[in-house]
């Protein structure tokens, strides 16, 4: 029997687009962009799912118990200690899918945060860190929820509790003068097959630079970023992922050698930049990804999952 007192009324949630690893942060290093998914959700008496979808990649997502935000939601509402007959959901998407720019963590937050929103006393029965924490373990990996979670700039970790990843998560300030430009593509890729083009080992030079290039990046997105060319540099991941996105490469190259501080877009293949440029800049730096990409000028969105009226 559930313990859960439910809500008769709607609730809505949006939701940011998340960029992670920003160059040498694999895996830990998040933040949200300016564009957001919409979700809105309903308890119903029976034993049903009434899903209706629109928006990006309408026509993939499932439309039954299996949709990501149902199973977030699910898994929400067993953490609190109960379990609805039915949900009514009503998704609207506007991040890419298959892009790197957090389509899935959108989904499992929106999901999570969907699932207090419906819970008399839901904010102490399932918090934030407790949606970072469920939301890594449905995603696999912490990067993307967090900064999903908490918006601006977020450094996660994982801890293994009672032999799990316990994901975590810190946010970091964002320096206000930074924005983005994401040059997305129309082709997609999967994160599993991402990952799988990478090695088990890298060489012991190239984690070091990593670590010291990671270490930078935390001070570049926050007061210096002056810095966030150097700060991004990866040599952890984006290279041995060339194959499945040599477009993406090729467009991060190119504006390296230019001075810009570009970067793949999580598992890719959309192309991120950071930058403090002029709007006639700007225009020059999106120039160099005509063609083949269609760039977004982003502002970083600074609030993560909310309510909305």
């Amino acid at each position: 029997m559930s313990r859960l007192t439910y809500k008769a009324t709607l609730a809505k949630i949006s939701v940011p687009a998340t960029s992670a690893n920003l160059g040498p942060g694999f895996d830990c290093f998040g933040l949200a962009l300016d564009i957001r998914d919409m979700y809105a959700a309903q308890i119903l008496d029976g034993a049903e799912f009434d899903i209706e979808i629109s928006g990006e990649g309408a026509d993939e997502v499932k439309k039954d118990k299996n949709n990501l935000v149902i199973k977030a939601m699910m898994a929400g509402f067993e953490h609190m200690g109960g379990k609805p007959k039915g949900l009514a959901l009503r998704q609207l998407n506007a991040i890419p899918h298959g892009r790197g720019l957090g389509s899935s963590a959108a989904a499992i937050v929106g999901g999570l945060a969907l699932s207090r929103a419906l819970v008399l006393g839901g904010e102490q029965l399932l918090t934030d860190e407790d949606i970072v924490a469920i939301g890594t373990e449905l995603e696999g990996h912490p990067d993307n929820v967090a900064a999903a979670v908490y918006g601006g700039a977020t450094i996660s970790w994982t801890e293994d509790r009672h032999g799990k990843p316990y994901g975590q998560a810190i946010s970091l300030k964002v320096d206000p003068r930074i924005h983005a430009i994401a040059f997305v593509p129309e082709n997609h890729l999967a994160t599993a097959k991402a990952r799988k083009l990478l090695p088990e080992t890298v060489p012991h030079h190239d984690a070091a630079i990593n670590a010291a290039r990671a270490a930078l990046l935390s001070q570049a997105i926050s007061l210096r970023p002056d810095l966030l060319l150097a700060a991004t540099e990866d040599h952890l991941h984006q290279q041995y992922r060339a194959e499945a996105m040599p477009k993406s490469i090729a467009l991060v190259n190119k504006l390296r050698a230019a001075g810009v501080a570009a970067m793949v877009s999580g598992a890719g293949p959309t192309v991120l930049v950071l930058h403090t440029a002029s709007d006639t800049e700007v225009d020059e730096i999106i120039k160099a990804g005509a063609g083949s990409f269609t760039a977004h000028k982003l502002a970083i969105s600074p609030a993560g999952v909310a309510v909305t009226p």
